[in-house]
Order: C-alpha cells, then sequence, then structure tokens
C-alpha cells in the first residue's frame, strides 16, 4: 500500500539554489579560476567580537529548556531598539513580541496561524520573491496572488492592480522592504495605501525587515514605525519580522522576532508553543548583547556603503544596473548589453569565470503574463571588498567577451 503523505507538499518549487546546481550541473569552471560566489544572501563579513564573547559567556544556558517567549532582558531588549531604531515608543515586551528563529521560519509559521484552511484564501505576494512565502502559503491551504515589481515603477508593487475580487479573498499580504532581490523601499504613502486595503479587507500584513539595516542614505522606514506615524498605534493585523543575521554578521545564530498586534502574537505564541521553536538561552544573552549595540551595525553598513560606490559604476560598464535604496543585492538587466537570457548568462558566466550569480526568473513567477525577473540577475555583494571587486571586474571581462562573439 503507498504510504499517504501531505498533497500539498507536491506544490512546492525547487529551491532557486537547486535549479542553480542544475543549470551548472555540466559545466566545469577552470579550477585555477578561484570561486567568487554571489548567489546566496549569506553575510560574509566577520561576527563581531563582542558577540562570539557573549556566547562563550553564557554557555550554561544549553542545560536548561528554554522558555517559547524567550527572556524578558532579549524581549526589553528587542523593544530599546524598535524604539531607538524607528523613533516609536518601546513596544510591550510582555504582549507584542516574540522572539524566532530568525526571520525565515518565522515567515512561514506565521502562515500557518493567521490563516485558516477551509477558507481557501488568497495570499499577496511581491514578484520577484522570497520562496518562502510561497512555500508558506500552499502548506496552509491558501493560494498566493503574485503583484509584479517592475522597473517602471522603482520595482514597488502596484496594489491598484489587484483586482477586487482578489481582495475579497486575501488573508495575508506579505511585504518585504528594504526587498529582495530589488532593494526597493516602501515610502510613507505606499504604507497608507496598504493600511487602508487592510482595514477594507481585514487582511494581515507581514512586513519582512531583515535588510533594514543596510542602507545607504536614509533609514528606510518599517512597518511599525509608518502604522504609528499614521495613527495606527495598536498595530492592528500588522506583524513585522526582523533578525540579527543580516545587522550583525550572525546567520548562524538564527535569532530575530517579531513585533506587532497584540493579538496575533498572542495566538502565534501558542502555535509556536507546539510547534518546538524555542530559542537557546546561550543564543539569547548573545542576542541581547547585539541589539543593544549599534557601533559593529554602523560599521558593518559602512563596509557595504563602499562596496556599492565602488561597484556599481564599475558593473554599469557592462550592464544595465542602479544604485538600489537599500539590502546588499544588485538586481541587473543582462540581454540588452549581451543577448543572453538570465540563465545563459549565469550559466556561462560561471563556466568561463567561475562566478556564480542568480537568474532572476528563479526568484519569480509568471504573473499577468510576464516573469519580471526574466533577463535579469540578483548579485550579493556580501564578500569582503577585495573579492567583491575581482568578481565586479570578471564579470565585466565576460560582458565584453560575449559582446565580441556577437
Amino acid at each position: 500500500m503507498k504510504r499517504a503523505m501531505n498533497p500539498l507538499l507536491n506544490r512546492l518549487q525547487p529551491y532557486p539554489f537547486e535549479k542553480l546546481r542544475k543549470l551548472f550541473a555540466i559545466n566545469r569552471p577552470d579550477p585555477a579560476i578561484s570561486h567568487i560566489n554571489f548567489g546566496i544572501g549569506e553575510p560574509k563579513h566577520s561576527t563581531p567580537s563582542f558577540i562570539r564573547r557573549a556566547l562563550r559567556d553564557n554557555l550554561d544556558g544549553l542545560s536548561k529548556y528554554p522558555a517559547t517567549l524567550g527572556t524578558l532582558a532579549l524581549r526589553e531588549s528587542i523593544a530599546v531598539w524598535l524604539n531607538r531604531r524607528y523613533k516609536i515608543p518601546a513596544p510591550d515586551p510582555a504582549s507584542q513580541i516574540l522572539p524566532t528563529l530568525g526571520s525565515r521560519e518565522a515567515l512561514f509559521s506565521l502562515a500557518q496561524t493567521v490563516l485558516d484552511p477551509s477558507e481557501h484564501g488568497i495570499v499577496v505576494c511581491p514578484n520577484p520573491f522570497y520562496q518562502i512565502y510561497e512555500g508558506a502559503t500552499y502548506l496552509a491551504g491558501a493560494e498566493p496572488y503574485f503583484v509584479n515589481a517592475v522597473a517602471e515603477k522603482n520595482f514597488g508593487c502596484d496594489y491598484d492592480s489587484v483586482p477586487e475580487t482578489v481582495w475579497q479573498k486575501t488573508k495575508l499580504v506579505y511585504v518585504c522592504s528594504p526587498g529582495n532581490p530589488t532593494g526597493a523601499v516602501m515610502d510613507l504613502e505606499q504604507w497608507k495605501k496598504l493600511f487602508e486595503l487592510s482595514d477594507r479587507y481585514g487582511f494581515v500584513i507581514a512586513s519582512d525587515e531583515c535588510y533594514s539595516e543596510i542602507y545607504f542614505d536614509a533609514p528606510p522606514p518599517g512597518g511599525l514605525e509608518a502604522a504609528y506615524r499614521l495613527g495606527r498605534k495598536d498595530y492592528r493585523r500588522l506583524i513585522m519580522l526582523s533578525s540579527l543575521s543580516k545587522r550583525s554578521n550572525v546567520p548562524g545564530m538564527r535569532s530575530g522576532f517579531v513585533a506587532g498586534d497584540a493579538q496575533i502574537i498572542r495566538q502565534f505564541l501558542l502555535y509556536r508553543t507546539y510547534h518546538g521553536t524555542a530559542m537557546s538561552e546561550t543564543i539569547q544573552a548573545a542576542s541581547v548583547a547585539a541589539w543593544d549595540d549599534e557601533k559593529h551595525v554602523e560599521e558593518n553598513r559602512a563596509k557595504y556603503i563602499a562596496k556599492f560606490r565602488e561597484a556599481v559604476p564599475l558593473l554599469q560598464q557592462a550592464l544595465n544596473v542602479s544604485m538600489p535604496d537599500a539590502s546588499f543585492y544588485l538586481w541587473a538587466e543582462v540581454f540588452e548589453r549581451t543577448g543572453l537570457s538570465d540563465t545563459e548568462f549565469a550559466r556561462k558566466l560561471y563556466e568561463k569565470f567561475n562566478v556564480t550569480v542568480l537568474p532572476g526568473s528563479y526568484l519569480a513567477r509568471e504573473a499577468n503574463g510576464i516573469n519580471p525577473g526574466k533577463n535579469r540577475i540578483r548579485l550579493a555583494l556580501v564578500a569582503e571588498p577585495a573579492e567583491c571587486l575581482e568578481g565586479i571586474l570578471r564579470i565585466v571581462e565576460f560582458v565584453k567577451t560575449q559582446r565580441r562573439e556577437l
């Protein structure tokens, strides 16, 4: 007898990096050329020494079962950071903040908390997008609706284009600002529009803000900040999600939080109590040290600013690309200058110059007749400056050779 499995698993698409492995399967780059990986958004700057020290100094936490709610010290530290960063009153640590194991698992499990599978609702997602949004939607028994983010609108989502019939069934909207992969930032007017739609149709907003501390000019506004400035001081139907991974270069700590609507937080805590996602007290203590310090964040940001200011003018010699609002990605158009699709560009670049980039079409779905990632690539400038510069120079040289072949 065939064993029964959850049929919703069959709806999940391969992750972008699995597609990339298949694309590269038959290629053999010159082993004498070092590999440079712009494909994955994993921070490569060093973890600050004081965070390492905090981990070592709190190893006794490994001998305890942690509480799902987390320690009061961590929740208070996060509340103070939110007050300092967004100039809003510190949210209530007892009811409006919950530690999570990074933002990824929280983005997934939040959908399981707020969606009723019997309603077969709709989840609105940006397109291109972080694939967790799609997987969380399917496994909660809902359907995704993709809103294209295109260059003509500075890669913002045009919510006016969403049909009334879709909004009527929408139960959750994923927002990513600064965006992955485009780096676009939502302004106050865009937030106002989304809040008005939430009031009209009753959906929850999940604001993914894991790139909020990597910016090049003014700090991008967050969901809680926008809500407070627009008079929504109870943060109704709004949950923001953040993480230390990019901010503090500690992706292996898996430390983040959610904050916002107290009623949703209460139900999310109930779900997580059964889900078994409590953070070790060792990690919590190191997280307090990280949230309490801004100097290392400023130093980290300065390194990204220097890298982008060097990389963008060089890459503009070869591809259509511009400075993003924030985040550590470049979202470059490749076809116009090279005649190559995004997948062919990535494959040939890897084969000839041992540089990995991620095809944009892998990060999007076809919606309203287009795939907004088609003929674009995502570059994650996460490595140290010298390695990033070398990789950019190789891409420029690759494009020159490709033009000669046209």
